[in-house]
């Protein structure tokens, strides 16, 4: 059933006719300078009927409810940098581009900001960074939405100090799949307004509702910034590296693993702070880290720092902050040992990790090494993107989820006829 048929969205770009019109339709019409539009479907996706570009919340809600009505699914995509996470939807009628979404308001004075779902992260940054302040997040997906990395929920290595992605989330707004708006929190840090209803949405791949705006508390930019980078000559020389570094009082943003399957592995932390007190720090953790060589300090973070893989299979681990490096010993050794290549990264402290295998990667080399990690106490892995090759080998995405029955009854009782982004999520929710 033709949604454009039936009535005219006010505030909202409506199109329908042939696949090739309904892609081009989700691109915003004049993209943010320095921003891409949106991108082109992953190959096998579903190609929706109609596109709807909302300008506005009160307008998006107006196009989830005539969608409710006429029983359409729908699916929600910013600029197209995580359509392929998750499982592919079992079904797409409506494509609802959240690109016309887009706007800032800045309470520079509070800390606070409050930002349009559409909003690109690097016009964010940059609005931010003018007024001496950041949202204390690494980019992630440098070319995402402000709500297209709320959905998929993902976090950098700075989470090691500040916390992740969620926990700076101070108000949400979100339209259910019946059209209805609701909102949790607010503008100020310190609120009590209704249910934490933002940490359900984080991460949920849109299968609850479509943010449409949130609020974040940010931090000041510091003054100065030293990043130093240590060389991991083994395994056990880098849990001593980790245990001295814990016991020092240098207080890192980040502590971030590299370990690669066929190259050198490394400890990157980074101190953040003014110029005269970096220095002792400095010195602290570089006498934690020394190994067979001496740590290098650099006065920026690396090249494509905290930023994932666009292409290939990627998935997340999360494990005790302790097993961290042997978790990453393991899973590149499974993937060497069925001649795969494989990278692992992420904030060693936290235990949360990614694991990026290169295009084109047998479905049998992600299986194995997903049933590795997933055999170790409290560790888990669970895959983020995969090649169409995985998806059709049948490769279990998830493993185990403890709170699966009452994850099943959230999305029962906020979209009870299953239509938004159907099967994206674990358990096929």
């Amino acid at each position: 059933m033709a949604l454009a048929e039936h009535l005219v969205v006010e505030g909202c770009d409506l199109r329908a006719g042939s696949a090739d019109d309904a892609i081009g339709a989700a691109a915003p019409e004049a993209p943010a300078e320095g921003v891409p539009p949106s991108r082109e479907a992953p190959p096998g996706a579903l190609i929706p009927a109609q596109v709807a570009r909302p300008a506005d919340t009160e307008a998006l809600a107006r196009v989830m409810a005539a969608a409710a009505r006429h029983g359409l699914t729908v699916v929600a995509r910013g600029h197209g940098t995580a359509s392929d996470w998750g499982a592919p939807p079992r079904a797409l009628d409506l494509l609802v581009d959240t690109t016309g979404l887009s706007w800032i308001e800045h309470i520079a004075g509070d800390l606070v900001v409050e930002v349009g779902a559409g909003t690109p992260m690097r016009e964010l940054t940059a609005v931010l960074a003018a007024a001496g302040q950041r949202l204390s997040h690494d980019p992630v997906r440098a070319d995402a939405t402000v709500g297209g990395l709320l959905a998929t929920g993902m976090s950098g290595p700075r989470r090691l100090l500040t916390g992740a992605l969620r926990d700076l989330v101070i108000g949400m707004t979100v339209v259910r799949a019946d059209g209805v708006v609701a909102r949790s929190g607010g503008r100020v840090v310190k609120n009590v307004a209704g249910y934490d209803l933002a940490k359900l949405h984080t991460g949920a791949l849109g299968t609850l509702g479509i943010i449409a705006s949130v609020a974040f508390r940010l931090h000041p930019l510091p003054p100065a910034l030293r990043v130093v980078t240590a060389r991991v000559p083994s395994l056990d020389h880098g849990r001593r590296m980790l245990a001295a570094l814990r016991a020092r009082t240098a207080v890192p943003s980040a502590v971030e693993l590299d370990w690669p399957a066929n190259e050198p592995s490394h400890l990157h932390v980074v101190l953040e702070g003014t110029p005269d007190g970096l220095p002792t720090r400095v010195d602290d953790v570089c006498a934690a880290l020394r190994g067979d060589t001496a740590p290098e300090v650099a006065g920026e973070l690396p090249p494509g720092w905290g930023v994932l893989p666009e292409r290939g299979t990627l998935a997340f681990l999360t494990c005790p902050p302790a097993e961290a490096l042997p978790v990453a010993a393991l899973a590149c050794e499974v993937a060497r040992a069925v001649g795969a290549d494989l990278r692992v990264r992420g904030s060693a402290p936290d235990g949360a990790l990614h694991a990026a295998f290169p295009p084109g990667t047998g479905a049998a080399a992600v299986a194995q090494v997903a049933a590795a990690v997933r055999s170790r106490p409290d560790c888990s892995l669970r895959v983020l993107r995969a090649e169409p090759a995985v998806h059709g080998a049948g490769v279990d995405l998830w493993g185990e989820v403890p709170g699966l029955p009452l994850m099943r009854a959230i999305k029962d009782s906020f979209d009870p006829g299953h239509r938004l982004a159907p099967g994206r999520f674990s358990g096929g929710i």
